[in-house]
Protein backbone atom coordinates (compact mmCIF):
# COMPACT_ATOMS: atom_id res chain seq x y z
CA UNK A 1 0.00 0.00 0.00
CA UNK A 2 1.88 3.23 -1.17
CA UNK A 3 1.46 5.60 1.53
CA UNK A 4 3.60 8.50 1.35
CA UNK A 5 7.12 7.40 3.33
CA UNK A 6 7.14 10.75 5.21
CA UNK A 7 3.83 10.62 6.29
CA UNK A 8 4.07 6.83 7.56
CA UNK A 9 7.26 7.84 9.59
CA UNK A 10 4.99 10.39 11.66
CA UNK A 11 2.31 7.78 12.40
CA UNK A 12 2.77 7.72 16.03
CA UNK A 13 2.42 12.04 16.12
CA UNK A 14 -0.96 11.64 14.12
CA UNK A 15 -1.48 8.51 16.51
CA UNK A 16 -1.25 11.11 19.47
CA UNK A 17 -2.80 13.51 17.95
CA UNK A 18 -6.08 12.00 17.48
CA UNK A 19 -5.75 10.23 21.03
CA UNK A 20 -5.47 13.60 22.60
CA UNK A 21 -8.32 15.12 20.82
CA UNK A 22 -10.65 11.69 21.34
CA UNK A 23 -9.97 11.92 25.53
CA UNK A 24 -10.96 15.59 25.28
CA UNK A 25 -14.05 15.83 23.20
CA UNK A 26 -16.19 18.98 22.60
CA UNK A 27 -19.55 19.30 21.15
CA UNK A 28 -21.10 21.21 18.18
CA UNK A 29 -19.83 25.56 18.38
CA UNK A 30 -17.70 24.60 22.06
CA UNK A 31 -14.53 23.11 20.04
CA UNK A 32 -12.70 25.84 21.85
CA UNK A 33 -9.48 23.47 23.33
CA UNK A 34 -10.11 21.72 19.83
CA UNK A 35 -9.37 24.72 17.54
CA UNK A 36 -6.35 25.78 19.79
CA UNK A 37 -5.08 22.57 19.17
CA UNK A 38 -5.42 22.77 15.26
CA UNK A 39 -4.58 26.51 15.44
CA UNK A 40 -1.35 25.73 17.50
CA UNK A 41 -0.52 23.00 15.19
CA UNK A 42 -0.92 24.69 12.27
CA UNK A 43 1.58 27.84 13.13
CA UNK A 44 4.15 24.69 14.47
CA UNK A 45 4.11 23.83 10.62
CA UNK A 46 4.18 27.41 9.24
CA UNK A 47 1.26 27.66 8.09
CA UNK A 48 -1.14 30.53 7.94
CA UNK A 49 -4.08 30.16 10.38
CA UNK A 50 -7.46 32.09 9.88
CA UNK A 51 -10.24 31.86 12.81
CA UNK A 52 -13.61 32.56 13.92
CA UNK A 53 -15.56 31.31 10.58
CA UNK A 54 -18.53 29.31 12.08
CA UNK A 55 -17.46 30.55 15.57
CA UNK A 56 -14.99 27.91 16.33
CA UNK A 57 -13.89 27.07 13.14
CA UNK A 58 -10.22 26.78 11.71
CA UNK A 59 -8.91 27.53 8.26
CA UNK A 60 -5.08 26.91 7.62
CA UNK A 61 -3.81 28.58 4.15
CA UNK A 62 -0.64 27.24 2.44
CA UNK A 63 0.53 28.89 -0.35
CA UNK A 64 3.35 27.84 -3.13
CA UNK A 65 2.96 30.32 -6.46
CA UNK A 66 0.55 31.12 -8.61
CA UNK A 67 -2.34 28.30 -9.39
CA UNK A 68 -5.38 27.31 -8.62
CA UNK A 69 -6.94 26.88 -4.72
CA UNK A 70 -7.81 23.41 -3.20
CA UNK A 71 -9.78 23.30 0.03
CA UNK A 72 -9.39 19.87 2.34
CA UNK A 73 -12.21 19.99 4.94
CA UNK A 74 -12.58 17.96 8.19
CA UNK A 75 -14.78 17.63 10.86
CA UNK A 76 -13.88 18.70 14.95
CA UNK A 77 -16.73 17.86 17.22
CA UNK A 78 -17.66 15.29 18.91
CA UNK A 79 -21.28 13.83 19.90
CA UNK A 80 -23.11 14.50 23.56
CA UNK A 81 -23.14 10.39 24.69
CA UNK A 82 -21.08 8.53 26.81
CA UNK A 83 -18.38 6.49 25.95
CA UNK A 84 -18.52 2.83 27.35
CA UNK A 85 -14.61 2.06 26.21
CA UNK A 86 -12.16 1.17 28.93
CA UNK A 87 -8.91 2.64 27.05
CA UNK A 88 -6.59 4.54 28.12
CA UNK A 89 -7.65 7.42 25.85
CA UNK A 90 -11.51 7.02 26.72
CA UNK A 91 -13.01 10.74 26.92
CA UNK A 92 -12.09 12.65 30.03
CA UNK A 93 -15.83 14.70 29.49
CA UNK A 94 -18.43 13.28 31.27
CA UNK A 95 -21.41 12.93 28.19
CA UNK A 96 -19.42 13.56 25.33
CA UNK A 97 -17.12 11.22 23.40
CA UNK A 98 -15.63 11.01 19.76
CA UNK A 99 -17.96 8.41 18.50
CA UNK A 100 -17.89 9.27 14.86
CA UNK A 101 -14.23 9.35 14.59
CA UNK A 102 -13.81 13.18 14.00
CA UNK A 103 -10.73 13.36 15.65
CA UNK A 104 -9.66 11.25 13.47
CA UNK A 105 -10.56 13.27 10.84
CA UNK A 106 -8.78 16.52 12.30
CA UNK A 107 -5.56 14.40 12.90
CA UNK A 108 -5.44 12.97 9.40
CA UNK A 109 -5.89 16.69 7.91
CA UNK A 110 -3.30 17.46 10.31
CA UNK A 111 -0.65 15.17 9.15
CA UNK A 112 -1.38 16.18 5.20
CA UNK A 113 -0.62 19.85 6.39
CA UNK A 114 2.51 18.78 7.73
CA UNK A 115 3.76 16.99 4.99
CA UNK A 116 2.70 19.99 2.53
CA UNK A 117 4.42 22.37 4.54
CA UNK A 118 7.43 20.25 4.50
CA UNK A 119 7.27 19.11 0.85
CA UNK A 120 5.84 21.74 -1.12
CA UNK A 121 5.16 19.83 -4.27
CA UNK A 122 2.63 21.40 -5.35
CA UNK A 123 1.49 24.87 -7.14
CA UNK A 124 -1.04 27.14 -5.94
CA UNK A 125 -3.14 26.84 -2.64
CA UNK A 126 -4.29 24.33 -0.29
CA UNK A 127 -6.62 25.67 2.07
CA UNK A 128 -7.10 23.29 5.65
CA UNK A 129 -10.81 23.55 6.61
CA UNK A 130 -11.19 22.46 10.08
CA UNK A 131 -15.40 22.71 10.59
CA UNK A 132 -17.21 22.97 13.79
CA UNK A 133 -20.83 21.52 14.30
CA UNK A 134 -20.72 19.00 12.01
CA UNK A 135 -23.25 16.37 14.09
CA UNK A 136 -26.55 17.96 13.23
CA UNK A 137 -26.07 21.88 13.95
CA UNK A 138 -24.84 22.56 10.48
CA UNK A 139 -21.61 24.09 11.29
CA UNK A 140 -20.67 23.77 7.39
CA UNK A 141 -23.50 25.71 6.54
CA UNK A 142 -22.36 28.03 9.08
CA UNK A 143 -19.31 28.95 7.54
CA UNK A 144 -20.17 29.06 4.17
CA UNK A 145 -22.62 32.22 5.52
CA UNK A 146 -19.86 33.14 7.30
CA UNK A 147 -18.00 34.03 3.87
CA UNK A 148 -15.61 31.06 3.85
CA UNK A 149 -15.39 31.17 0.22
CA UNK A 150 -15.21 34.71 -0.54
CA UNK A 151 -12.50 35.52 2.14
CA UNK A 152 -10.80 32.32 1.70
CA UNK A 153 -11.66 31.59 -1.78
CA UNK A 154 -11.27 28.00 -3.43
CA UNK A 155 -12.06 26.83 -7.03
CA UNK A 156 -12.89 22.89 -5.71
CA UNK A 157 -13.19 21.59 -2.33
CA UNK A 158 -13.08 17.96 -1.02
CA UNK A 159 -14.32 15.87 2.03
CA UNK A 160 -13.65 12.83 3.55
CA UNK A 161 -15.40 10.54 6.57
CA UNK A 162 -14.21 7.41 7.82
CA UNK A 163 -16.58 4.31 6.94
CA UNK A 164 -16.81 1.31 9.69
CA UNK A 165 -17.29 -2.07 7.92
CA UNK A 166 -15.24 -1.40 5.29
CA UNK A 167 -12.06 -2.54 5.55
CA UNK A 168 -8.72 -0.53 6.16
CA UNK A 169 -7.35 0.59 2.95
CA UNK A 170 -10.16 0.65 0.82
CA UNK A 171 -12.20 3.79 -0.21
CA UNK A 172 -15.53 4.62 -1.85
CA UNK A 173 -16.86 7.38 -4.17
CA UNK A 174 -18.92 8.09 -7.48
CA UNK A 175 -20.61 10.58 -8.39
CA UNK A 176 -24.23 12.26 -7.94
CA UNK A 177 -25.88 11.45 -4.71
CA UNK A 178 -23.60 10.09 -1.84
CA UNK A 179 -25.67 11.32 1.07
CA UNK A 180 -29.14 12.33 1.75
CA UNK A 181 -31.55 15.51 2.53
CA UNK A 182 -32.14 15.37 6.39
CA UNK A 183 -35.31 16.99 7.46
CA UNK A 184 -37.25 17.19 10.38
CA UNK A 185 -40.94 17.69 11.36
CA UNK A 186 -43.32 18.36 14.30
CA UNK A 187 -46.97 17.78 13.97
CA UNK A 188 -49.21 18.24 16.83
CA UNK A 189 -52.57 17.10 16.84
CA UNK A 190 -55.52 18.32 18.64
CA UNK A 191 -58.55 16.54 19.51
CA UNK A 192 -61.03 16.37 22.34
CA UNK A 193 -59.84 14.83 25.88
CA UNK A 194 -62.23 12.92 28.12
CA UNK A 195 -62.66 9.65 29.72
CA UNK A 196 -61.05 6.50 28.66
CA UNK A 197 -64.22 4.19 28.76
CA UNK A 198 -66.17 6.95 26.86
CA UNK A 199 -64.35 7.32 23.69
CA UNK A 200 -67.45 8.60 21.51
CA UNK A 201 -67.77 11.81 23.45
CA UNK A 202 -64.08 12.75 22.41
CA UNK A 203 -61.91 13.07 19.80
CA UNK A 204 -58.83 10.55 20.06
CA UNK A 205 -55.79 12.28 18.91
CA UNK A 206 -53.69 9.15 19.79
CA UNK A 207 -56.01 6.98 16.79
CA UNK A 208 -56.09 9.74 14.62
CA UNK A 209 -51.79 9.96 15.23
CA UNK A 210 -51.79 6.34 14.54
CA UNK A 211 -53.41 6.54 11.84
CA UNK A 212 -51.27 9.59 10.12
CA UNK A 213 -47.86 7.26 11.01
CA UNK A 214 -49.63 4.33 8.72
CA UNK A 215 -50.59 6.85 5.94
CA UNK A 216 -46.94 8.41 5.67
CA UNK A 217 -45.67 4.70 4.45
CA UNK A 218 -47.88 5.17 1.83
CA UNK A 219 -45.94 7.84 0.60
CA UNK A 220 -42.88 5.75 0.10
CA UNK A 221 -44.51 2.75 -1.28
CA UNK A 222 -47.40 4.55 -3.54
CA UNK A 223 -46.85 7.90 -4.04
CA UNK A 224 -42.84 8.18 -4.95
CA UNK A 225 -41.70 7.17 -8.24
CA UNK A 226 -40.18 3.80 -7.59
CA UNK A 227 -36.59 4.18 -8.39
CA UNK A 228 -36.69 7.54 -6.16
CA UNK A 229 -35.41 6.95 -2.64
CA UNK A 230 -37.62 8.00 0.37
CA UNK A 231 -36.88 7.96 4.02
CA UNK A 232 -40.01 8.78 6.67
CA UNK A 233 -39.49 7.68 10.08
CA UNK A 234 -41.80 8.56 12.80
CA UNK A 235 -39.34 9.03 15.85
CA UNK A 236 -41.30 10.68 18.84
CA UNK A 237 -44.81 9.86 19.57
CA UNK A 238 -45.49 11.49 22.82
CA UNK A 239 -49.45 11.73 24.20
CA UNK A 240 -51.21 11.40 27.70
CA UNK A 241 -50.20 10.84 30.90
CA UNK A 242 -52.93 8.33 32.25
CA UNK A 243 -54.76 5.55 31.96
CA UNK A 244 -58.11 6.20 31.64
CA UNK A 245 -57.81 9.51 30.17
CA UNK A 246 -58.00 10.41 26.64
CA UNK A 247 -55.57 13.57 26.06
CA UNK A 248 -56.38 16.43 24.45
CA UNK A 249 -53.46 16.80 22.24
CA UNK A 250 -50.45 14.40 20.41
CA UNK A 251 -47.02 14.96 19.36
CA UNK A 252 -45.05 13.55 16.34
CA UNK A 253 -41.68 13.67 15.18
CA UNK A 254 -39.48 12.37 12.87
CA UNK A 255 -37.26 12.50 10.02
CA UNK A 256 -37.28 12.93 6.15
CA UNK A 257 -34.82 11.35 4.25
CA UNK A 258 -34.62 12.05 0.37
CA UNK A 259 -31.59 12.38 -2.59
CA UNK A 260 -33.10 14.69 -5.01
CA UNK A 261 -34.93 18.71 -4.38
CA UNK A 262 -37.50 17.12 -6.42
CA UNK A 263 -38.65 14.08 -4.30
CA UNK A 264 -38.11 16.30 -1.07
CA UNK A 265 -40.83 19.16 -2.30
CA UNK A 266 -42.96 16.23 -3.52
CA UNK A 267 -42.31 14.51 0.17
CA UNK A 268 -43.00 16.88 1.79
CA UNK A 269 -46.32 17.92 0.69
CA UNK A 270 -47.63 14.50 0.74
CA UNK A 271 -46.83 15.07 4.76
CA UNK A 272 -48.55 18.22 5.24
CA UNK A 273 -51.86 16.76 2.70
CA UNK A 274 -52.00 13.44 4.71
CA UNK A 275 -51.66 15.29 8.12
CA UNK A 276 -54.16 17.45 7.47
CA UNK A 277 -56.59 15.82 5.95
CA UNK A 278 -56.79 12.66 8.49
CA UNK A 279 -57.36 15.25 11.42
CA UNK A 280 -59.67 16.81 9.57
CA UNK A 281 -61.38 13.51 8.56
CA UNK A 282 -61.71 13.20 12.35
CA UNK A 283 -62.73 16.41 13.56
CA UNK A 284 -59.04 17.02 14.69
CA UNK A 285 -56.73 19.53 14.40
CA UNK A 286 -53.11 19.67 12.69
CA UNK A 287 -50.49 21.93 13.45
CA UNK A 288 -47.52 21.11 11.04
CA UNK A 289 -43.39 22.56 10.56
CA UNK A 290 -41.41 21.47 8.55
CA UNK A 291 -37.93 22.35 9.01
CA UNK A 292 -34.96 21.85 6.41
CA UNK A 293 -31.74 20.52 8.16
CA UNK A 294 -29.02 19.17 5.22
CA UNK A 295 -29.30 18.98 1.76
CA UNK A 296 -28.00 15.90 0.06
CA UNK A 297 -24.32 15.61 -0.11
CA UNK A 298 -23.62 15.46 -3.95
CA UNK A 299 -20.60 14.72 -6.02
CA UNK A 300 -19.49 16.44 -8.92
CA UNK A 301 -18.37 14.26 -11.74
CA UNK A 302 -15.17 15.67 -12.71
CA UNK A 303 -13.97 15.95 -9.19
CA UNK A 304 -15.11 12.29 -8.23
CA UNK A 305 -13.35 10.94 -10.87
CA UNK A 306 -10.27 13.03 -9.63
CA UNK A 307 -10.81 11.05 -6.54
CA UNK A 308 -11.22 7.93 -7.38
CA UNK A 309 -8.13 8.49 -9.03
CA UNK A 310 -5.93 9.82 -6.42
CA UNK A 311 -7.71 7.10 -4.01
CA UNK A 312 -6.61 3.81 -6.69
CA UNK A 313 -3.07 5.55 -6.25
CA UNK A 314 -2.62 5.36 -2.44
CA UNK A 315 -4.48 1.77 -2.05
CA UNK A 316 -4.39 0.25 -5.36
CA UNK A 317 -7.34 0.13 -7.67
CA UNK A 318 -8.78 -3.03 -6.30
CA UNK A 319 -10.04 -1.35 -3.25
CA UNK A 320 -11.55 1.58 -4.79
CA UNK A 321 -15.24 0.89 -5.16
CA UNK A 322 -16.48 3.66 -7.71
CA UNK A 323 -19.72 2.43 -7.48
CA UNK A 324 -20.96 2.74 -3.51
CA UNK A 325 -24.93 2.02 -2.41
CA UNK A 326 -25.32 6.10 -1.36
CA UNK A 327 -26.67 5.83 2.34
CA UNK A 328 -29.58 8.16 3.82
CA UNK A 329 -26.99 9.61 6.63
CA UNK A 330 -26.78 13.59 6.28
CA UNK A 331 -23.59 15.33 5.85
CA UNK A 332 -23.41 19.13 6.13
CA UNK A 333 -20.38 19.36 3.48
CA UNK A 334 -23.33 19.33 1.31
CA UNK A 335 -23.65 23.29 2.00
CA UNK A 336 -19.99 23.45 0.32
CA UNK A 337 -20.43 21.37 -2.41
CA UNK A 338 -23.70 23.51 -3.05
CA UNK A 339 -21.24 26.27 -3.46
CA UNK A 340 -18.13 24.87 -4.99
CA UNK A 341 -17.35 21.96 -6.95
CA UNK A 342 -16.24 18.70 -5.16
CA UNK A 343 -15.96 15.47 -3.87
CA UNK A 344 -16.75 13.20 -0.47
CA UNK A 345 -15.41 10.12 -0.34
CA UNK A 346 -15.77 7.06 2.48
CA UNK A 347 -12.15 5.49 3.64
CA UNK A 348 -12.43 2.02 5.30
CA UNK A 349 -12.40 1.90 8.89
CA UNK A 350 -12.02 -1.46 9.43
CA UNK A 351 -14.44 -4.31 8.83
CA UNK A 352 -14.98 -5.02 12.63
CA UNK A 353 -15.20 -1.50 14.00
CA UNK A 354 -18.01 -0.53 15.81
CA UNK A 355 -20.72 1.94 13.81
CA UNK A 356 -20.40 5.33 13.92
CA UNK A 357 -22.51 6.45 17.02
CA UNK A 358 -21.47 4.06 18.84
CA UNK A 359 -20.72 4.47 22.78
CA UNK A 360 -18.29 1.52 21.75
CA UNK A 361 -16.96 3.31 18.88
CA UNK A 362 -13.30 4.15 18.50
CA UNK A 363 -11.11 5.17 15.24
CA UNK A 364 -8.62 3.10 13.66
CA UNK A 365 -5.64 4.56 14.33
CA UNK A 366 -4.07 2.11 11.17
CA UNK A 367 -6.28 4.76 8.80
CA UNK A 368 -4.32 8.17 9.63
CA UNK A 369 -1.16 7.84 7.42
CA UNK A 370 -3.64 6.24 4.49
CA UNK A 371 -5.77 9.14 4.99
CA UNK A 372 -3.38 11.60 5.05
CA UNK A 373 -1.96 10.65 2.30
CA UNK A 374 -5.09 10.71 0.05
CA UNK A 375 -5.30 14.46 1.56
CA UNK A 376 -1.21 14.78 0.17
CA UNK A 377 -2.00 13.29 -2.92
CA UNK A 378 -5.06 14.73 -3.80
CA UNK A 379 -3.83 18.27 -3.33
CA UNK A 380 -0.47 17.54 -5.47
CA UNK A 381 -3.16 15.84 -7.94
CA UNK A 382 -5.16 18.63 -8.39
CA UNK A 383 -2.38 21.33 -8.08
CA UNK A 384 0.17 19.67 -9.78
Amino acid sequence: MPVTNRIADFHEDMIAWRRDLHAHPEIAFEEKRTSDFVAAKLTEFGIEVHRGLGRTGVVGTLRNGDGPAIGLRADMDALPMTETNDIPHRSTVPGKMHACGHDGHTAMLLGAARYLAETKRFKGTVRFIFQPAEEGKGGGREMVKDGLFEKLPVDTVYGMHNWPGMKVGAFAVKPGPMMGASDDFDLLITGRGGHGAMPHLCIDPVAVGAEIVGAFQKIVSRTTHPVDSVVISVTNFHAGEAYGVIPEAALLRGTVRTFRTEVQDATEAAIRRIADGISAAHGATAEFTYVRRYPATVNHEAEAAIAAGVASTVVGEDNVDRNPTPTMGAEDFSFMLLRRPGCYVWAGCGEKTPNLHSASYDFNDDLLPIGASYWAQLAETVLK
